[in-house]
């Protein structure tokens, strides 16, 4: 009896699709027939479902032949962790570009790119000649005054002369050295010196170059001391906390490394609308200062968090779904599942509203109904 209405539904959608490509009449008379029989199908559709559902209960070996086959995954939990990603760059706490405290003309250049330097080592000399003949013309003088000064002194001693002349030639004496004092500064910053110890990066001054205070010479880097550091939009102020784990990419060397938030600014840049932060790098020979690195901030871990690849939830009716397998008497069913996303990062999703162990379908999913045949 079941085959014959079966049979009869059927042949009632056939006829109904040609009376659709053989009817006549006015576009309007043409809409509503197609209206009519597009809402006559989709009720047959439910009908051909249910008795095919009735059918496969009572021949389960004509079900199986009809189900559809599916790849399934057993659910269980796994660390998961919410981030942000944001561009960044790598820097040195210790890149300084050197420059003169003296204007003059550079007499000579010490270093050459890539030598280690110390910090306080003479890197270039600027002509100190005319310097140098003021301090001999004022050693001499000191010479003569220290004589005058020690005779005065001995005079005085001996009560003889008058205090003034003692004190003139005294004070004499210690202008003198007070002028040497100064000139010796002045002849120490004809010199350009490393403030730090490193490598020297750059040498852009020469020999022969008139050179003059902040202009620059030579650059000098320690790679000891390096951080990353990224804006970050103002969206996640309340998110990125000093303390944060931060998971740094090279992309140029193809290297991730481990690090922790050390600062977060509290100031946001008007333009850009986002906010600085920074996490210490520990050192190595292929970084170097100004290298571009994705920032990974993350900002909620979950140890054991229900985790699916994100492609097998499907969007239907404004509701996330996912299809498990289920058993039904000898039968494996397909169930559709309402769960809940709480966060999507790196094509997988967390979710809530399935258990462990659900045989959640990861293949061949798309086109499932509930209650379906399937086989794994």
């Amino acid at each position: 009896m079941k085959a014959n209405i079966y049979s009869t539904i059927v042949g009632a959608v056939v006829i109904a699709g040609v009376l659709t490509a053989c009817g006549g009449g006015s576009s309007t008379d043409k809409k509503a027939q197609l209206d009519k029989l597009k809402k006559e199908q989709a009720d047959l559709t439910v009908q051909i479902k249910k008795l095919e559902g009735e059918v496969a209960k009572e021949n389960p070996d004509s079900a199986v032949a009809k189900s559809k086959e599916v790849v399934v995954k057993e659910l269980a939990t796994s660390k998961f962790e919410h981030y942000i990603q944001t561009q960044g760059f790598i820097e040195s706490e210790e890149n300084i570009q050197v420059s003169s405290k003296s204007a003059g003309i550079v007499t000579q250049v010490f270093v050459k790119e890539g030598e280690m330097v110390s910090k306080g080592q003479t890197l270039a000399q600027i002509d100190n000649s005319l310097v140098v003949r003021n301090m001999d013309e004022l050693k001499a003088s000191l010479e003569l005054a220290n004589t005058v000064y020690e005779r005065q002194k001995n005079l005085w001693d001996q009560k003889i002369g008058t205090e003034v002349q003692y004190l003139q030639a005294k004070n004499n004496k210690e202008g003198l050295e007070r002028r040497i004092a100064s000139i010796n500064e002045q002849n120490d910053m004809m010199k350009i010196k490393s403030p730090i110890n490193g490598v020297v990066d750059e040498v852009t001054l020469k020999e022969g170059q008139n050179i003059a205070p902040g202009m620059p010479a030579l650059r000098i880097v320690n790679n000891s001391d390096l951080k990353v550091k990224a804006n970050v939009s103002e969206s996640y102020v309340t998110n990125v906390k000093k303390g944060n784990k931060v998971i740094v990419t090279i992309p140029d060397i193809k290297k991730d490394i481990e690090a922790k938030v050390t600062f977060v600014g509290r100031n946001i840049n008007q333009l850009s609308r986002t906010f600085v932060m920074e996490a210490d790098v520990t050192s190595a020979p292929d970084l170097h200062p100004n290298m571009s690195a994705i920032v990974k901030v993350v900002y909620d871990s979950y140890p054991a968090a229900l985790v699916v690849p994100v492609n097998v939830i499907q969007d239907i009716n404004g509701e996330k779904i996912i299809y498990i397998a289920e058993a039904n008497g000898k039968q494996i069913v397909a169930r559709r599942k309402v769960v809940t996303v709480d966060g999507v990062f790196d094509n997988k999703a967390q979710i809530k509203g399935l258990h462990v162990g659900d045989k959640i379908i990861i293949a061949g999913y798309q086109g499932l109904n509930d209650g379906q045949f399937i086989k794994i």
